[in-house]
């Protein structure tokens, strides 16, 4: 067996449980088993139920820097350059929409997102990932997402994170219901597409848009 196959199986196995029963109601033989392996074939791979735990947060963390929009927060970047992204109601909605489908989808991702929901209360490590994640650098990229509609007279000057709370903290909520009731997507995503327009009509500066 390839010794760094097994490693990745190992993972993707104690994510699959980590996820289901969290992380103290999972032991190393389960791990084994769902790979299966035996438990001294798995210690040559990882010294200890920790060591695996470590080494999905940092896979976590390397996906969601590469592909979350909410890790690339810089809207400042844009200030200078001649090709501005043009943002209308439309395109605000469809970035925000394809962002939601991968959270949703991505497998790896989704039950990441679940291991850290359940162990935030156990595992102060996960807990500050978890925030980070799922508050911190989403009102970030909101935050300066509203600035960059500010500053480029799409919406008027009010208080930027007041109005970013306002925006992300449903289209949040939504996505924990989607967690728990997936059947429930096609109703969130419709509800998003009208909040973000909502959103936009509230703020607007001048009669730029016609949604």
């Amino acid at each position: 067996m390839d010794r760094g196959n097994t490693k990745q199986e190992i993972l993707e196995a104690s994510l699959d449980l980590f996820s289901v029963q969290g992380f103290e109601a999972t032991s190393i033989s389960q791990i084994a088993n769902a790979v299966g392996i035996r438990k001294a074939s798995l210690y040559s791979h990882f010294e200890n139920k920790q060591a695996i735990l470590d080494a999905l947060v940092k896979d976590v963390l390397e996906q969601y820097a590469e592909h979350s929009i909410f890790a690339k927060a810089d809207w400042d970047k844009y200030d200078d350059k001649e090709d501005k992204p043009a943002l209308t109601p439309d395109s605000t909605v469809q970035m925000i929409l394809c962002q939601i489908r991968y959270i949703l989808h991505e497998p790896h991702i989704s039950r990441a997102r679940k291991m850290l929901v359940m162990e935030q209360f156990q595992n102060p490590e996960l807990a500050r990932l978890q925030t980070k994640q799922n508050y911190s650098d989403v009102m970030q990229y909101f935050t300066g997402l509203v600035k960059y509609l500010i500053r480029n007279g799409i919406l008027t000057e009010d208080n930027p994170e007041i109005m970013a709370a306002q925006l992300c903290l449903p289209i949040s909520t939504w996505i924990n219901l989607c967690d728990r009731e997936p059947d429930r997507e096609s109703e969130v995503m419709e509800m998003v597409d009208k909040h973000i327009r909502q959103f936009f009509r509230a703020y607007q500066k001048r009669e730029s848009f016609s949604n």
